[in-house]
């Protein structure tokens, strides 16, 4: 069996998610620990960014679009990417844009929040861990936490201004994007909606999502993400999830298909 290893909490690894699941391709799911990932992922990719696919001859996919691209090629059914080529073509502009631009600057000002509070962080990234795991894990987070902003670009109020303007122009092109149909290429559900809908399921938490904000939230975190809640284009992100994201979404281990 094929494994996964991700972030819980990631749209680079939920967009990975919820393609396994929409071809029903068995799979395992391991969660592995900020920080503690890289000596794992770094041994099988030479690098420490998640989602790994790791296939069953012991060869290695690694990232999101690379993945993508296999599962498309292995897995024909249901397409993700749409036949026409200008489709096509359109639907990978959007993927890289999101996955290159998009995500990395909103990504930015959530982990610069999370940050701030070390036991809500531990409690959002070591959610598949014991009670005890977590609590030594907020201890490790304010020591981590100058490595996590320099190697993400958080490097002040500007950048996390500039995550919270990526938010708003993301959520305006949705929304003007899929007006017309509900879709943002061709009419169709696809890899661009799946792309653009994780990213901003890190603002908008969709229900059916597996990337839920542990309870309570966090008073700080929960007023960054309150202002996207009424954009047009969260509603966008709700209904996607609602109508497309398969209720088997959140598991570890092996997958119930």
């Amino acid at each position: 069996m094929i494994e996964l290893l991700q972030f819980r909490h990631s749209p680079y690894n939920e967009k990975i998610r919820w393609a396994l699941d929409l071809k029903r391709v068995p799979h395992r799911r391991r969660s592995l620990l900020p920080g503690p990932h890289m000596g794992v992922v770094k041994k099988l990719t030479g690098r420490t960014q998640t989602p790994v696919l790791v296939l069953e001859d012991g060869s290695v996919v690694a990232g999101s679009a690379r993945i993508v691209e296999w599962l498309e090629r292995q897995h024909p059914e249901p397409r993700l990417l749409p036949d026409a080529p200008a489709d096509r073509e359109q639907a990978l502009a959007i993927q890289q844009r999101f996955d290159d631009d998009i995500t990395p600057r909103i990504r930015r000002t959530v982990l610069d929040a999370l940050l701030r509070r070390p036991r809500y962080f531990a409690a959002v990234f070591a959610e598949a861990e014991s009670p005890l795991k977590q609590r030594l894990y907020s201890f490790i987070v304010p020591l981590a936490a100058p490595v996590v902003r320099k190697g993400n670009g958080i490097t002040g109020a500007a950048a996390v201004a500039d995550g919270i303007a990526a938010a708003h122009e993301a959520l305006d092109f949705v929304a003007a994007q899929a007006k017309a149909s509900g879709y943002l290429v061709g009419g169709r559900f696809g890899i661009a909606d799946i792309t653009a809908a994780t990213t901003l399921a890190t603002v908008v938490r969709p229900d059916n999502s597996p990337m839920q904000s542990p309870q309570p939230v966090d008073p700080l975190f929960a007023a960054l993400i309150a202002p996207f809640r009424e954009h047009p284009g969260a509603q966008w992100v709700r209904d996607i999830y609602a109508r497309h994201r398969v209720a088997s979404a959140d598991f570890e281990g092996p997958s119930p298909y």
